[in-house]
């Protein structure tokens, strides 16, 4: 099946006239250019839209023939194909069109009055007037050729008398958006002609009722939307941003004060940072300068999300595709390889981009460049570790010296061992042990597996939507709140039954989760990301992670803090110091070995971590199973420990969150000048950017999950492929990650091409 992307426009073009009420069943039809071709895509005849597949549209040429292809071949196109045929013709410049029954235009017909030019926004998108198309039989050459008349002169709009209207659009979006707002002012002029004076208009009472019903529903939808709108976020252009060299540079004053000092074991910050374990974390600060309002966020997502999608004009969304075929050749080819070795062509969820994937070649600071020589900012950072910015030099060269001497493992203990577990006390003095693990996933799954030990419950609850790595308990209300075992293929039911989720931040649910957990032997463990689910894609508001302390406190549970991006990321004292919120567990991972391989660890109090107690150490009776061959390898514990060194000699935690800070500051501006629905907040060097609202989609409203989570997902993944083709990386398109490389001049650069891909937005 040919011309895949054509169609699916077509399809989508359908769903989204059905969802604003704009089209019903067999009214009608959509086409679509084909790019390159003398074809175009169009609807089938007499079809049910809202049950419409990709293989059942129909490729038509420019003499109105039908073209055979795929599975959907029996079906005939639509009758009104010739019309298509000779606008395409006739038009270069559309690249879409739309012909429906609008009730009121159809009342205008009737009445053989053409719409004159009633705004300026009429005037720009539709023309000078909105004429109408002499009769003639539906589905003639006849029609067809009066429809070619009117269109010549250059206008987007038209009534046919007999048969509804047709609207032009360059891309998909816009010849919606030109239907809609046609359909907007044949109601106004269709209203202005009813109450004129002296004169009466008499509209048949078909016509009339089916306009008036159309009417009141669109009154509902309306009176919806504006309900639920939010002001938009208001950002002067003379406003100064946030600085992160301001920061840098005072970190590193304070640095070279330190280095002069050395020797003086008086100094007063050191002897409070010893009468107060962690308060080093506290004297050097945190990421997050202000914590967002969540009220105002979570308000602007709903709104968000009760709106269509909105993402590129259909030409630049070719243009970037166009981008990835002719600048990314050589990483098309090597992931192409991939594919016939490795399953679905890349080895971590990270590396799947739209349209596929890029092979990197160099990273270094703020930077990547791949094997076509592209060089693009890095917002994703390896999906947050980096802190100090990729591939960073004064860790690189310690390490080394370190292999140098040891090897990457001996499979007997290292200094560096003992040396990370003692800065990790240092700057998180509630962890006070730690065992090593090769990564976040094993890190939780040792987690839950000595709470349980501990306690002797079994119960553990999540909060849903938040990914806590890939293990068999763990996969359950994954990313989506309330899907419980939808992703879990492949783990058996006995594997996830003692697990539980509660919705997100719903302190009410999870309180009645731990009273039903009482009755089937208690809960051993709670686990939260501090921020909320997904890096805080949904956040959690400032006083919840204390209540759930009180909560566990309660029932008996454990606290697990899941600390795998905001572990260092927020701090040296991490979340748990930032919200002044001590966890009984701390899984870790990512920034604990700056990026190397290892990144993960659990480590909390005392005699709760004596259960993972090795050999004959472990506590009587509760002594767990887990470990690595790799686990602890002193190449990673030493690289763990020099990065953890850097970051706070170099304060990095710091100055990625400022840098985060004009970062978002900046595309909030961008978001009001343009007048986008997009939200915009970070909680330090953490930056959320949602142009879908996919992620905030659940099962509490389970029909509009199953009705736009491919559309919004689609979106979101095209403007992740639209932010490459402009030199950005983020994470899917809606998360990016800072890092102390990223210096005003590197923000500055990335807002310009924020701008450019904005610029291309429909509607813009």
């Amino acid at each position: 099946m040919q011309h895949l992307m054509s169609r699916r426009h077509v399809v989508d073009m359908c769903r989204t006239m059905l969802a604003r009420g704009y089209l019903k069943a067999t009214e009608g039809n959509v086409s679509v250019r084909v790019p390159g071709h003398r074809l175009y895509a169009v609807t089938p005849s007499n079809y049910d839209y809202d049950r419409m597949r990709v293989e059942d549209v129909c490729i038509v040429d420019f003499d109105g023939r039908h073209v055979p292809d795929g599975p959907g071949e029996g079906l005939a196109p639509s009758i009104e194909c010739g019309m298509h045929a000779n606008i395409y013709r006739e038009r270069p410049d559309v690249n879409a069109i739309v012909h429906t029954h609008q009730p009121y235009a159809s009342a205008l017909a009737f009445l053989r009055k053409p719409i004159p030019a009633l705004t300026d926004e009429q005037v720009r998108f539709l023309g000078r007037q909105v004429a109408i198309v002499d009769y003639a039989p539906s589905g003639t050459g006849w029609l067809a050729r009066n429809v070619q008349k009117k269109v010549a002169g250059g206008d987007n709009a038209f009534i046919i008398a007999n048969h509804g209207i047709v609207a032009l659009g360059t891309d998909p979006d816009r010849a919606v958006f030109n239907m809609a707002l046609l359909e907007k002012v044949s109601l106004a002029y269709l209203l202005a002609l009813t109450t004129e004076t002296g004169r009466v208009y008499t509209i048949p009472a078909a016509i009339r009722e089916v306009a008036f019903s159309k009417l009141r529903a669109d009154e509902k939808r309306i009176a919806a939307q504006l309900t639920e709108a939010v002001e938009p976020l208001r950002v002067p252009a003379d406003e100064e941003l946030p600085s992160a060299d301001a920061v840098s540079a005072e970190a590193a004053g304070t640095a070279r004060d330190q280095a002069d000092q050395q020797g003086q074991p008086d100094r007063a910050d050191d002897r409070r940072d010893q009468e107060s374990p962690g308060g080093e974390s506290a004297r050097l600060g945190y990421a997050i300068s202000e914590y967002p309002d969540v009220d105002d966020v979570m308000r602007r997502l709903r709104a968000l999300t009760a709106q269509p999608v909105r993402g590129l004009r259909h030409d630049a969304m070719l243009d970037v595709l166009g981008w990835f075929d002719t600048k990314c050749r050589a990483s098309r080819e090597i992931t192409d390889r991939a594919k016939l070795r490795i399953p679905g062509g890349v080895q971590h969820n990270l590396a799947f981009n739209y349209p596929f994937p890029l092979a990197i070649d160099k990273a270094e600071g703020a930077h990547l460049v791949d094997r076509d020589g592209n060089t693009y900012i890095d917002f994703l950072q390896a999906g947050g570790p980096t802190v100090l910015g990729s591939n960073y030099a004064p860790v690189n060269e310690r390490v080394a010296e370190a292999v140098r001497e040891s090897g990457p493992v001996t499979g007997l203990f290292h200094e560096y061992e003992l040396k990370l577990a003692e800065i990790i006390h240092r700057y998180l003095p509630h962890v006070e042990m730690y065992r090593s693990l090769g990564s976040g996933t094993e890190a939780v799954m040792a987690a839950v597996r000595g709470a349980r030990a501990f306690t002797g419950k079994k119960m553990v609850i999540k909060v849903g939507g938040a990914y806590h790595g890939w293990s068999d308990t763990m996969v359950y209300g994954l990313r989506v709140p309330g899907t419980y075992r939808m992703n879990a293929k492949g783990i058996p039911f006995g594997a996830t039954s003692r697990t539980r989720e509660a919705f997100p931040h719903d302190l009410g649910q999870l309180r009645r989760k731990l009273i039903e957990n009482r009755v089937r032997g208690g809960t051993a463990a709670v686990v939260v990301e501090p921020l909320g689910p997904e890096s805080g894609t949904r956040p959690a508001p400032r006083d919840f992670n204390a209540k759930v302390r009180e909560l566990c406190d309660e029932f008996g549970a454990l606290l697990v803090f899941d600390e795998v991006v905001t572990g260092f990321r927020l701090g040296l004292g991490g979340a748990a110091g930032y919200f002044g919120v001590t966890p009984d567990l701390t899984v870790l991972g990512k920034a604990v070995s700056g990026g190397y391989p290892m990144a993960g660890g659990v480590g909390g109090r005392a005699d709760v971590m004596a259960v993972f107690g090795s050999g004959l150490d472990g506590r009587s009776g509760a002594h767990i199973q887990v470990g690595g061959t790799l686990s602890a390898n002193p190449l990673s514990c030493a690289a763990g420990y020099f990065a953890i060194e850097e970051m706070a000699r170099t304060n990095a935690p710091v100055i990625a969150g400022r840098a985060g800070d004009r970062l978002t500051r900046g595309l909030q501006r961008l978001i009001d000048r343009f007048g986008l629905p997009y939200v915009a907040y970070n909680q330090g060097s953490i930056v959320h950017l949602e142009c879908s609202g996919v992620m905030l989609l659940d099962m509490r409203n389970p029909v509009k999950l199953l009705r736009e989570n491919k559309a919004r997902k689609r979106l979101m993944e095209q403007m992740g492929a639209a932010y490459a083709a402009h030199g950005i990386i983020t994470l899917a398109g809606s998360r990016m990650y800072t890092s102390m490389a990223d210096t005003d001049e590197v923000i500055d650069d990335a807002l310009a091409r924020f701008e450019r891909v904005f610029e291309l937005v429909e509607g813009v």
